[in-house]
């Protein structure tokens, strides 16, 4: 979502607001107790997605890290895979030279 799409949408939520309230059927007191509980379910609404979210980021990380060992893991069995073969190749008859 690109940054003028969001600000249009809290600019009409904000325009939707004040035309509520001017032509709202309740009192002031009533009207703000609803503001108030409306705005409660929405902070709780917002904790929740917040929590969701750290969770499967949290997921994604494990898994990224588990990538990482596995590409870690091969990369060193392919190393070593080649150090066999160049042996092998430098010394075919398995004798090893004195260092």
């Amino acid at each position: 979502m690109s940054r003028d799409s969001i600000s249009n949408f809290f600019l009409g939520l904000g325009v939707g607001v004040g035309i509520g309230l001017l032509f709202a059927p309740k009192s002031g007191e009533e009207t703000r107790d609803v503001l108030l509980n409306k705005a409660d379910e929405g902070k709780e609404y917002l904790k929740k997605q917040a929590s969701g979210l750290r969770e499967s980021a949290s997921g994604m990380v494990e898994k990224g890290r588990e990538v990482v060992n596995r590409q870690k893991d091969m990369l060193n069995e392919a190393l070593e895979a080649g150090k066999q073969a160049y042996r092998e190749k430098v010394e075919p008859d398995g004798a090893s030279q004195p260092m």
